[in-house]
């Protein structure tokens, strides 16, 4: 099976009516026709009794949204960040996370924001139930061990990107599907 098989087998595919009911929701909770961080956690699902995890988490995806840096998200920078986020192809999801990991935007990653973004999804995993028996600076070790071909002990976007295709694990690991998608599908489950 290819890679696009495999993967829509495991992905809740997103209908277009989702698509149009987050950007019906977009209208209601902007309408201004600017997302700021507060509101984009509350569309979300983020609020006073969500974690200081999610909450951080959220506003990294914010920030790697916010093209322009402006601190707040137009309508074009939502469409693009939920049509990316629901039906982009695994490339682009995986440049999308590279930019999410990549805090300072030098487009190099170096283990402290590796390990900083690992930390936070780690608790945000946890709190699924999910055992997490490894630490997070080991796999981080491994993450630069598979991932940094050329050993300067930065990963660049070339070395994340092929280092993922080429390693179950280290896509994994790379990958952040704990992303609104699946935010956004508990959001509309609890509406019906």
């Amino acid at each position: 099976a290819n890679m696009g098989q495999m993967q829509s087998g495991a992905e809740k595919e997103v209908g277009l009516q989702d698509i149009q009911e987050l950007y019906r929701k977009f209208a209601s909770e902007c309408p201004s026709g600017n997302l700021h961080l507060h509101e984009f956690k509350r569309i979300f699902g983020i609020n006073s009794s969500s974690s200081a995890e999610e909450s951080a988490y959220m506003e990294i995806v914010f920030e790697s949204f916010d093209t322009n840096q402006d601190g707040k998200i137009d309508f074009l920078e939502y469409v693009a960040a939920v049509h990316l986020v629901l039906r982009g192809k695994l490339e682009d999801k995986l440049r999308w996370s590279f930019k999410v990991y990549d805090r300072d935007g030098n487009g190099c990653l170096d283990k402290q924001e590796v390990s900083h973004i690992l930390k936070i999804i780690h608790k945000l995993k946890n709190q699924k139930n999910l055992s997490v028996t490894e630490k997070t600076e080991d796999i981080c070790d491994r993450i630069f061990e598979l991932a940094d071909k050329n050993k300067d002990s930065q990963i660049s976007l070339e070395e994340f990107i092929e280092g993922a295709e080429k390693d179950p694990w280290l896509m994994n690991q790379l990958r952040l599907d704990i992303g609104p998608c699946e935010w956004f599908m508990e959001q509309q489950e609890k509406k019906l």
